[in-house]
């Protein structure tokens, strides 16, 4: 993600544009946008600071934080809880949300709806005799990569 300018240049960009300077003056010669120095002089106008606005999404409220509470004693109640399931009990409450807003909130609090690690693995059956290569050529290695199979030399006679 890309910085914001430094304070230090927008102090010199907007004393520039105060000194009775035009904003595309002041845009060619610290070589910056002119919408830039657009808006940090409207907002030293307007707040007395030219400070740069908080980054990222993180600071934001989340639109569900007043069902949070009864999400996490619903989880805490019925652990094995289903993502989507969470949704339809929440829109079940008349409460409008989606999928990516659940699992946000969700995130932050430190839960996962990942499998968990004492569940049994699947079984599969063995398709191969033992002792057999399990589908690998033992000769794959040693084939030139320019052989196709129609000229690929076959098994060596004994």
């Amino acid at each position: 993600m890309v910085r914001p300018y430094s304070e230090d240049l927008r102090v010199r960009v907007v004393g520039f544009v105060e000194a009775s300077h035009s904003r595309r003056e002041a845009a060619k010669l610290f070589e910056v946008s002119v919408a830039s120095v657009v808006r940090w002089s409207q907002r030293k106008r307007s707040s007395g600071s030219i400070a740069a606005k908080p980054m990222g999404g993180r600071h934001q409220r989340r639109s569900l934080a007043m069902q949070r509470d009864w999400m996490l004693a619903r989880i805490a109640e019925k652990p094995d809880l289903t993502l989507r399931e969470l949704v339809a009990e929440l829109q079940e409450r008349c409460v409008a949300t989606s999928y990516g807003s659940v699992w946000r909130l969700l995130d932050d609090e430190g839960i996962s709806f990942k499998k968990k690690a004492c569940t049994l693995r699947s079984k599969t059956v063995l398709t191969s005799p033992n002792g057999a290569n399990n589908g690998r050529s033992t000769r794959a290695g040693l084939m030139h990569r320019i052989w196709s199979l129609s000229t690929r030399p076959g098994p060596r006679p004994t």
